[in-house]
């Protein structure tokens, strides 16, 4: 099978990859949606809604802030890099990732498409303004607009909250990417949170080989033409190693 995986990429025109929570898992992040999700007996469903974060701000950012100290401990893992190196070697490559953790950032990739957010960019609510703060911890919370206007408006992160829709553009991109695709690539993700889930179904529509790389069975893993049941970690620098 890896065999013939690889043989797929490197004839392919173009590629485009699908990355859900799993290759994170890798690096240690939790998912903050299983079991063991909770803080302070919050769930997620609870503090990620634009109406929690109107009604308790400083709640809400003490959760993200707790977040965004985890992730800073994690480090990407081969998983990451290796899709980077590919990027390197397919003139047409798209990564689409639902992590908002920046793993691919620091990992190297380039052609990224973030359909989650991230949560290392701060917007204001006032003006909508965006910038990029790297600190693990946030002194002030809810942190401040540094627009250097006069709102004065609170930032929130720069995520996608229960009950708001994709970034317009970035989603239209990423269609654009799974339409276009002679090989979709889809890594550590359950198949089940839409419509990012939905990139699966367009790019098998349109034609398009999809390569399902999952240690355990999603509702996709039926329907692609390759279910390969492997940590991304793991399986990821072996095409990479035999695409040279």
């Amino acid at each position: 099978m890896i065999s013939a995986i690889r043989d797929l990429i490197r004839t392919a025109r173009s590629v485009a990859v699908l990355t859900g929570a799993g290759i994170s898992a890798e690096s240690g992040i939790p998912t903050f949606r299983d079991a063991g999700g909770l803080w302070r007996n919050f769930r997620a469903e609870d503090l990620a809604t634009p109406q929690a974060f109107a009604r308790d701000p400083k709640l809400v950012w003490e959760w993200y802030n707790w977040r965004r100290s985890l992730i800073a401990q994690a480090e990407p893992n081969a998983g990451h890099y290796a899709l980077a190196e590919l990027e390197k070697r397919i003139p047409d490559f798209t990564l689409i990732t639902q992590n908002v953790d920046g793993l691919h950032d620091r990992a190297g990739s380039m052609r990224l498409l973030k359909i989650h957010g991230d949560i290392w960019t701060l917007r204001c609510t006032a003006c909508g303004c965006e910038r990029r703060d790297l600190r693990p911890s946030l002194p002030q919370l809810p942190p401040l607009c540094e627009c250097g206007g006069p709102c004065q408006g609170f930032a929130r992160p720069g995520v996608v909250w229960f009950g708001e829709g994709l970034p317009p553009a970035i989603w239209a991109k990423s269609e654009e990417a799974a339409a276009n695709a002679d090989v979709f690539l889809v890594i550590g993700t359950s198949a089940m949170v839409y419509p990012a889930a939905g990139l699966v179904h367009l790019a098998q529509a349109s034609g398009a080989k999809v390569v399902e790389v999952n240690p355990a069975e999603t509702p996709v893993s039926r329907m692609v033409a390759f279910t390969w049941r492997a940590p991304a970690a793991e399986a990821l620098p072996l095409l990479v190693n035999q695409t040279e």
